[in-house]
């Protein structure tokens, strides 16, 4: 019994927009449960981006910090998203600080909001340890930086400064 492959020519998307030679995953973190965090990052950015550009464009008077905090979360949140579907050590690395900003934004805007509320006329997507998001905001961060050790790059550390320096 002779085995054939199956040699079908690719559609037009796929020969248009499909893989390239070469470009397969070489990394873990966005495969897997890290697909599933990447879903979660790219809906709060989209939720947190959503919210405070109609709070800043309607109602910035109110409150300007709490609504631009809320931006700027939304800015990491995107960021941590983009580096977490990125390969390679760099992008691994923007992948850990985004989340470690993340994880120091929530930490410390949370305990702001309690330590003076009378600054935060409306809430933050990161006020009282993200509360209102169900203290998802807390724990994704710490999830995140879980998941960013368990499948950081194994590289000679020789061969990642050489890397750096092309």
């Amino acid at each position: 019994m002779q085995h054939s492959t199956d040699q079908r020519s690719p559609g037009r998307l796929q020969s248009r927009f499909g893989p390239r030679e070469g470009a397969a995953r070489t990394d873990a973190k966005s495969s897997g449960f890290g697909r599933v965090i990447i879903v979660v990052y790219g809906i709060f950015s989209l939720s947190a981006g959503v919210r405070a550009l109609y709070q800043i464009l309607t109602q910035f008077e109110v409150a300007p910090l709490a609504y631009l905090l809320s931006l700027f979360s939304a800015a990491v949140y995107v960021l941590a998203a983009v580096a977490l579907t990125r390969t390679g050590p760099r992008w691994h690395r923007v992948a850990t600080i985004a989340v470690l900003i993340e994880l120091i934004g929530v930490v410390g805007i949370g305990a702001w909001t309690y330590a003076a509320p009378e600054l935060f006329a409306d809430e933050t997507v990161w006020s009282h340890f993200g509360q209102g998001y169900g203290c998802i905001p807390l724990l994704l961060p710490i999830v995140g930086l879980i998941w960013l050790h368990r499948t950081r790059p194994r590289t000679d550390r020789s061969d990642a400064r050489a890397g750096d320096r092309a």
